[in-house]
């Protein structure tokens, strides 16, 4: 069954960190120093905040799926929707090795459509790469 993925970027980590786990009842199942990230079942999403004071808000909605064969049912609803796709692949990505596409609605809103197979130690690699979670200041 597929995940709705919501991620937003925030002013203040422990602010929003309080924030969300007052709102959705439940502590985060990912906690960096940059990043938190809820993997509720009620309701079904991906809710994930990353650390951007200079510029909070929205900063991508998604499908995650849960399998390989699950992705390619939501890449051929993404051809049909008839957008330019970003094909990243195999990366690593928001402490996670996933395989995704990109898609942006005619809003300008990103989407991803994406598979998570396995953790990772890092934020991210290649265009996904940004300072390490010890190098950010937490306000």
């Amino acid at each position: 069954m597929k995940r709705f993925h919501v991620n937003v970027r925030v002013k203040n980590l422990h602010e929003s960190l309080a924030f969300y786990t007052a709102l959705f009842g439940a502590e985060p199942t990912v906690v960096k120093g940059d990043y938190a990230k809820w993997m509720l079942d009620d309701p079904r999403i991906n809710f994930a905040i990353s650390l951007h004071p200079e510029n909070a808000g929205i900063e991508h909605l998604g499908i995650q799926a849960e399998s390989e064969e699950e992705l390619a049912e939501v890449y051929g609803r993404l051809k049909r929707a008839k957008g330019a796709i970003r094909e990243e692949g195999k990366c690593t990505c928001c402490y996670a090795k996933s395989e995704k596409s990109w898609i942006t609605d005619p809003q300008g809103v990103d989407w991803e459509a994406f598979y998570t197979f396995g953790e990772s130690t890092v934020y991210g690699e290649g265009m996904n790469t940004r300072p390490a979670a010890s190098q950010v200041t937490v306000l």
